[in-house]
């Protein structure tokens, strides 16, 4: 029998839900099970279960053939739990670092029937709230153990069923389960105190809360809020039935509901307006109903009015100092704001220079009307035509003819744009014109913020990798590698979404959490990979003869990828000495990062007849196909290429500063497409012997592709064109 049982439900997690395991399993205390609870998840978080339900065997899987909910989810992983403790953590939070040891050794020296413990709200933007723990327990609570009834204030901390272990056998003689609906924490946690005779507090953060910026029960609005109102009627039922027993807390009990309602209706991203005087009378009608009959310790200033507007039902006048209260607050922000904008404002206000002209000529063509024909692309921040908007746009021309395609390039990359294809340059008239206009907008990065989403516009995000390092929000833990990077920007950019393409299902689940909103995935693999898979042997054999590749000789590609802190560094890689190793058949092709533009050797090789720079060729695409084999680092060339089913080696000398520093999500060196070289002499070591073709380093080819390429079947781009352009119903979409 374990110490402690975890149960973990799952429902619209997949994002989070490795991060939430991984905090478990990595604990220093082992002596745990983990009961995860896919709640018939419409996306991968039931995948990600048996992943690690495979690979260890604390963790148990069960999937649901039906959604049930959070609370009925709960009470199956408890029914399947042996653990002495039960600790129901949600799928989207995550423990603390080593947290476990200390709850363990508390657990264990004072055997309490539930142990609270400290958490913190962690915010989207990755800043925290503490607890309201301080103020609750301003001196330490100590070890020791009490009854609610010697503390009622413990009533004060947060009322979830993730911040408290429950000694499992106690649960079970009480009979306490999870009810059904929303805020089904209420009913749970309050009766859990009330009836322990023995509670713990472990004031050390264990818990960190996660607040989502899309997704979150507290941040939507409808009329399910109403199901908290059943929750605190189970509350005082369960009271009834106790008789005697808890009567000395019911005046306590009775305020923390009042102050729950209070709090429920006050928040704007709950109860819509039109629903707010309907739950307000509900309020005043739970009060008249359950008011305990000496009264209660009603709260003082402004909460004590709200309480005094509710025993009474006055409606009108709690809405009224509501709206004041509300129309003070904005004026006060109003009035930072235009302190800190008055003087820039000024300055621009002072000259109207020719991208402010044409500025101002995009807001009118704002005004004109969508044009339901027009279709924009782009890739890489305007440098030609490539990658998956590329892709998309070849299918668009022959599954929607109707459609026109108009691609933006900068002035010096209009020469790459191939002939018969529209575009426009960008930072001219016409460039704003088609961004003012299109129907359609497709990009595999942000378009500029001052870009404005229109209602009948439709924005395409193609992505162009799978991410190995982390990205988006998820970069602002590592603040080395992100730079300057502006988050708020990024989220108004990311706001602007109605589709995300994704490659696989790991992708979906970084991009979920890395960058958060209300746009609907296309999980359909990337379009610029079809060409891959369709690509014929005759086509491999013309391409290798316009590069000058003779069909005898052995290919390799060497794709590093960029270091965003690290500006200007370079691999330790001597093409010269690479090649030797590959003995007088050996060709070299070196491609530097798209960022390093005007610095692109990787090297300076002596032997150019063996050795090419093809950093300038537009299409990685060809490169793939005439390569034998691919040489990278963490560079998402090698979820493409592993698509061709041909040997892959990463060269990974700075692995452990680049995941520091550069923060990644998952260890590409534990989980490789092939052999691994850490440093430049084993890297030379595996050509000379062939390692390259291992039998260990097919197996790990075997399990990559196995794992990020399964919907590489050479229709991802049609796909994304029927459901886009042409409306029909998506194979493998999900909404976030």
């Amino acid at each position: 029998m374990a110490l402690i049982s975890f149960v973990v439900p799952a429902f619209r997690v997949q994002g989070y839900l490795r991060e939430c395991l991984d905090s478990i399993l990595g604990q220093p205390e082992t002596d745990i099970e983990v009961i995860a609870v896919d709640d018939c998840s419409p996306d991968a978080s039931g995948d990600i279960i048996d992943e690690y339900a495979a690979r260890d065997q604390r963790v148990h899987s069960v999937r649901l053939s039906e959604n049930v909910g959070l609370g009925p989810a709960r009470n199956i992983g408890l029914d399947r739990a042996v653990g002495e403790y039960v600790w129901f953590l949600d799928g989207d939070d995550w423990l603390a670092p080593e947290c476990l040891t200390e709850v363990a050794e508390r657990l264990r020296v004072t055997r309490p029937d539930v142990l609270l413990v400290d958490h913190v709200r962690t915010h989207w933007n990755d800043t925290a709230t503490r607890s309201a723990m301080a103020e609750v327990f301003p001196e330490s609570p100590g070890p020791g153990t009490f009854r609610l009834r010697d503390r009622p204030q413990a009533m004060h901390l947060l009322h979830t069923a993730w911040n408290r272990l429950v000694r499992r056998e106690f649960l079970a003689d009480l009979g306490l389960r999870f009810a059904p609906g929303w805020y089904e924490d209420v009913s749970f946690s309050y009766p859990v105190l009330m009836a322990a005779h023995r509670i713990g507090v472990l004031d050390r953060v264990c818990v960190n809360y996660r607040q989502r910026r899309a997704g979150a029960i507290t941040r939507t609005r409808g009329d399910r809020h109403f199901e908290v109102f059943p929750q605190w009627h189970r509350v005082f039922h369960l009271m009834d039935s106790w008789g005697s027993a808890t009567e000395a807390l019911r005046p306590a009990v009775f305020e923390r509901m009042i102050w729950h309602y209070l709090t429920v209706l006050g928040n704007g991203q709950r109860i819509a307006p039109e629903l707010r005087e309907a739950f307000f009378a509900q309020i005043t009608a739970d009060y008249e109903r359950w008011l305990p009959a000496g009264g209660y310790p009603v709260p003082d200033g402004v909460e004590g009015i709200k309480h005094k507007l509710v025993a009474s039902g006055r409606w009108r006048t709690f809405s009224a100092l509501r709206a004041a209260s509300r129309v003070r607050d904005a004026a006060r922000r109003r009035a930072r704001t235009a302190r800190r904008t008055v003087g820039p404002v000024a300055r621009r206000g002072a000259r109207l220079t020719r991208d402010g002209l044409l500025r101002e000529y995009y807001r009118a063509e704002l005004r004109r009307p969508v044009d339901p024909t027009l279709a924009v692309y782009a890739a890489y921040w305007y440098r030609g035509y490539s990658c998956n908007p590329a892709a998309i746009y070849e299918v668009a021309r022959r599954l929607a003819p109707g459609v026109r395609g108009v691609w933006v390039v900068r002035r010096d990359r209009v020469d790459t744009v191939p002939a018969g294809v529209e575009y426009v340059v960008a930072g001219t008239p016409a460039y704003y014109r088609v961004l003012a206009r299109a129907r359609w907008l497709i990009n595999n990065v942000n378009f500029p913020d001052f870009v404005r989403k229109r209602p009948a516009q439709v924005h395409v995000q193609t992505h162009h990798g799978t991410p190995v390092k982390v990205m988006g929000l998820d970069q602002q833990r590592y603040p080395i590698g992100a730079g300057r990077m502006d988050f708020a920007g990024l989220l108004r950019r990311v706001d602007r979404w109605d589709y995300s393409v994704s490659a696989n299902s790991f992708s979906t689940q970084m991009w979920d959490r890395a960058y958060p909103a209300t746009y609907t995935t296309l999980e359909v693999g990337y379009p610029r990979n079809d060409r891959l898979v369709t690509a014929s042997p005759d086509e491999v054999r013309r391409l290798r003869a316009e590069f000058g590749l003779d069909p005898d000789e052995q290919v390799v590609l060497y794709a590093p990828t960029h270091r965003e802190h690290l500006p200007g560094y370079r691999p330790p890689f001597d093409p010269d000495r690479f090649v030797q190793a590959l003995g007088d058949s050996g060709r070299l092709l070196m491609r530097s990062h798209y960022f390093h533009d005007r610095d692109r050797r990787p090297g300076q090789p002596r032997d150019w007849e063996r050795v090419r720079d093809v950093s300038g060729h537009q299409r990685v695409e060809d490169l793939y196909l005439v390569a034998d084999v691919l040489v990278t680092d963490y560079s998402s060339a090698m979820f493409d290429y592993a698509v061709l089913d041909r040997p892959i080696v990463l060269y990974t000398p700075d692995w452990e500063a680049y995941r520091l520093a550069r923060g990644v999500y998952f260890d590409v060196t534990a989980e490789p497409p092939g052999a691994v070289a850490s440093t430049f002499a084993d890297l030379l070591d595996l050509f000379r012997t062939d390692g390259v073709r291992s039998d260990a380093a097919t197996k790990a080819r075997e399990h990559f592709r196995a794992r990020f390429c399964t919907l590489d079947d050479g229709r991802a781009a049609e796909r994304v064109v029927r459901q886009v352009f042409l409306g029909e119903p998506g194979e493998r979409s999900t909404r976030c």
